[in-house]
């Protein structure tokens, strides 16, 4: 009698149950990316701050030099003016008159120049956006303020000074405004010329620290420019 063959057993494996937690990929932490606002809040009193600086020397240093200014009745007085005989008689009478009436003649240069931007808006508008990218790229910029970033780059110093000596250059020799400001400062340089050579100074003293200093201070101009700048970038 044949043996009975024993049963089969199932071959199937069981699929074994991985616990949920380990399936769960661990997230990272999100990484803060908010920017302190102490940086920004310091760049933007820093250049309020410049401005009113800037504007007080601006003030003070006009003052100081129209402080320096003869009184205007001896400027105007048409009983002091006489044809000059020979022209190293106008010379003579120039030179003694720019060292008296140095800073008169200088506000009259300087008005002749304001007159004639004031009658040309557009000359003006784009002298005044030159002077505004001069003090806010280069004038009244912190030392320690960062690269100037435009265009997807960044920009060093000397790359922002060249621009900006670019772009006057542009302006003043390439357009109107340049032939404008050149005239109006030769119609007031022939006005200051000619007012000096028909003034009789005989009836001018230099006082004494104009005498110490050869007849005259340093310039009115140069000094002004000079204490407006401070000497350099704020």
């Amino acid at each position: 009698m044949a043996a009975a063959s024993p049963p089969l057993l199932p071959t199937t494996v069981a699929p074994a149950v991985v616990p949920a937690a380990t399936t769960t990929a661990t997230t990272p932490s999100p990484v803060p990316t908010a920017i302190s606002s102490s940086d920004s809040a310091t760049d933007a009193t820093t250049t309020p701050a410049a401005a009113r600086a800037f504007l007080s020397r601006l003030l003070d240093s006009a003052r100081r030099a129209l402080s320096g200014a003869r009184p205007w009745s001896e400027l105007a007085d048409r009983s002091a003016l006489s044809r000059p005989e020979s022209l190293s008689e106008a010379t003579a009478r120039l030179r003694k008159n720019l060292a008296y009436f140095r800073v008169n003649y200088a506000a009259v240069v300087a008005l002749t120049l304001a007159a004639a931007l004031a009658a040309h808006p557009g000359s003006l508008a784009a002298l005044l956006a030159l002077l505004a990218a001069w003090c806010l790229l280069y004038a009244l910029r912190p030392a320690d303020a960062p690269p100037l970033a435009a265009f997807g780059r960044t920009f060093s110093d000397r790359e922002v000074l060249g621009g900006l000596v670019a772009a006057s250059a542009f302006v003043v020799f390439l357009t109107s405004v340049g032939s404008l400001i050149f005239s109006a400062l030769a119609l007031g340089a022939a006005v200051v010329c000619a007012h000096g050579a028909c003034r009789v100074p005989e009836d001018l003293f230099l006082d004494e620290p104009d005498q110490v200093n050869g007849g005259g201070s340093a310039n009115p101009l140069l000094s002004f420019a000079a204490a407006v700048t401070g000497g350099g970038r704020v």
